[in-house]
Formats: structure tokens, sequence, C-alpha cells
């Protein structure tokens, strides 16, 4: 049984990713997909928060005024597919958070979600620290490095005491990409763990408050297509979340077709080599659609790992 709880269109994150919604869709059945978690990006609250794609002229100019309006759309065509492909995949509807400025960020995020009934979750995610992307490119990660002091170090520090604040303030279901920051760092697959001692006591706090809020660790392939030697999160931060007790889900974090499923074999290996047998996902009741406004029933539904490979269709 085959998922992702985390995915991206062209069609309402322009710039930034490729595709109509229905046509993901379509081509995460064709992959062999039983649930899938849209998520696109939530409204943001500045036009600086966006990624410089995501203001490209070529993708048509993009104003401030467009952005709440067009997560609507979302909604109302996430629905709408919801309903027309029932019989075929199970669709949960979500967004991914952003935690840019807290006192902003954090309400905008409660109102997102208690006023559609039709969202099932959020995923809660960190893409900036001090209010600059950290995995766009060099330059940029080298920008908020410099606002965190000048090193590494640092940045690293203050990325997980944002992720900290936000756990805490918006108590997310899905926790997106753990450790981002590795991304573009000097060195990314170095394991911090008497390294970093500052930044792993850190991490392992963050874990803790995760572990207390019955999140669920993404295990997201989109660190593999971009070069890293492991999913997010690392090995060291997946053991220590095994320790705890810790659930993980799945996602591949696509921004369009082609990277539906990419370095799913990959991501299931790399969970069996660490002995997890199981994933999680959610099962919306009744599914598909909203009954006069009130949110739908979500269980917790896990999945084998075996259960998973049977039912992925991909091209060896």
């Amino acid at each position: 049984m085959a998922f992702t709880m985390h995915s991206h269109s062209g069609q309402f994150c322009p710039g930034h990713a490729k595709d109509q919604l229905e046509e993901v869709i379509r081509h995460a059945i064709s992959v062999g997909y039983r649930t899938i978690g849209l998520t696109e990006h939530m409204p943001r609250t500045q036009l600086s928060d966006l990624y410089p794609e995501e203001l490209d002229p070529d993708q048509g100019q993009t104003t401030l005024a467009q952005l709440v309006p067009r997560h609507a759309s979302y909604l109302a065509e996430a629905q709408r597919l919801q309903a027309k492909y029932a019989s075929q995949i199970h669709i949960l509807i979500g967004f991914e958070g952003e935690w840019i400025r807290g006192a902003e960020y954090g309400p905008l995020i409660s109102s997102l979600l208690s006023s559609a009934p039709c969202v099932d979750y959020f995923i809660g995610s960190i893409h900036h620290t001090a209010g600059i992307p950290i995995d766009f490119d060099k330059t940029m990660f080298l920008q908020a490095q410099d606002a965190c002091g000048g090193l590494e170090e640092k940045l690293w520090e203050r990325y997980y005491d944002e992720q900290f604040e936000m756990l805490n303030a918006t108590r997310p279901k899905v926790v997106g990409h753990f450790d981002l920051i590795r991304l573009l760092s000097e060195e990314p697959d170095k394991r911090v763990k008497g390294w970093r001692d500052g930044v792993w006591e850190r991490m392992k706090r963050n874990l803790e408050v995760c572990k207390g809020l019955g999140a669920w660790l993404e295990v997201n392939t989109s660190a593999l297509r971009k070069g890293l030697e492991e999913p997010y999160p690392g090995r060291e931060v997946a053991e220590e979340w095994i320790k705890m007790g810790g659930k993980f889900t799945f996602s591949d974090d696509s921004h369009g077709i082609a990277q539906v499923a990419t370095n799913y074999t990959r991501g299931l290996d790399y969970l069996e080599s660490l002995g997890v047998t199981e994933l999680w996902t959610l099962e919306r009741v009744p599914h598909p659609g909203t009954e006069r406004d009130i949110k739908s029933e979500l269980r917790d539904k896990a999945v084998t790992i075996f259960e998973f490979r049977q039912s992925l269709r991909l091209e060896q």
C-alpha cells in the first residue's frame, strides 16, 4: 500500500513545482500509490518569503493578493479530485507549513486548519532560518549563516531553535524533513554527535518534543535526488528516534510528475537497514468528501514495508 504524505504541483506552486495537480494524481495512481497527501505550500505573508523562482516573471507576476485565493482554489480542486478518484486512490488534503516569523505564521496555520473542514493535516516544516531560505542555493544559505553570526554551527543551532518553537506552537502530526539544514552545509552527511554537541542536544530535544506530541517523522526521499547519501532524517537522527519509540511516515516530496516515487526503493532499503518494518499514514472517514462542513475522522494506519513494496509499480 504505497503512499506519499508530502507532494506539490506546478498548478498551485508556480515556478517552484511543475504539472497540473490532476496529472500528478493520475501518475501517482499509475505507479501504485493507494494514498496521496496533497500538501501545497501555505500562503506566505510577504512576497519576500517566496523562493526567487516563485517570483520569476516568466511564470507570471506573483502578487501578495493572489496567494490566499490561490490556496482556496487549491482546496476546491483537491476536493473535486478527491471525489473523482475516490475509487482509485485515497486522497488526503493538507498543506505544508512555514515558520518564517512565528508571530505571523502560527496564527495563520491555526486559521487555515480551522476555517477549512476539508483540511486533514499539515506538515510542520522549516525552510528559512533567520528569515532566509536555507535550502534554495548556497548563496542564500551563506546569507542565513552570516545572519546567525557567521558560523555554520550557529546557523544549525538557530534552525533547531526555530523548529523547537514551531513544534510547540503548532503541534504538527507530520514533521517535514527534520534535518533539512544538512542539504547545503559543508559536510551534509557527517554525523553531528560528537562534532557539534550544541546542535545535537537541540536535535534530541526536538525529537523528544515530537515524541510527546505523537508526531511522525517523515522519511523524505527528496534528499537522495538532491545528492545526499541518506534521506531526511539522516541515520543518527533516525536511530535516536527509533530508541524513543517514534514512528515514521514516508514521502517523495515531489514537485511534479517526474519526482513521484523518486528513490523510493532506496528509501525503503534505508528503513529496513535500520530495522524499521512499518510506516504510518492517515485514513479519513468518511472518504471522499466532507459532510456538513464537519472535519472527517482521521485514523492512524500502519502499513508494513512489505505491503508498501507490493503495491509499487516502478520501472526498473
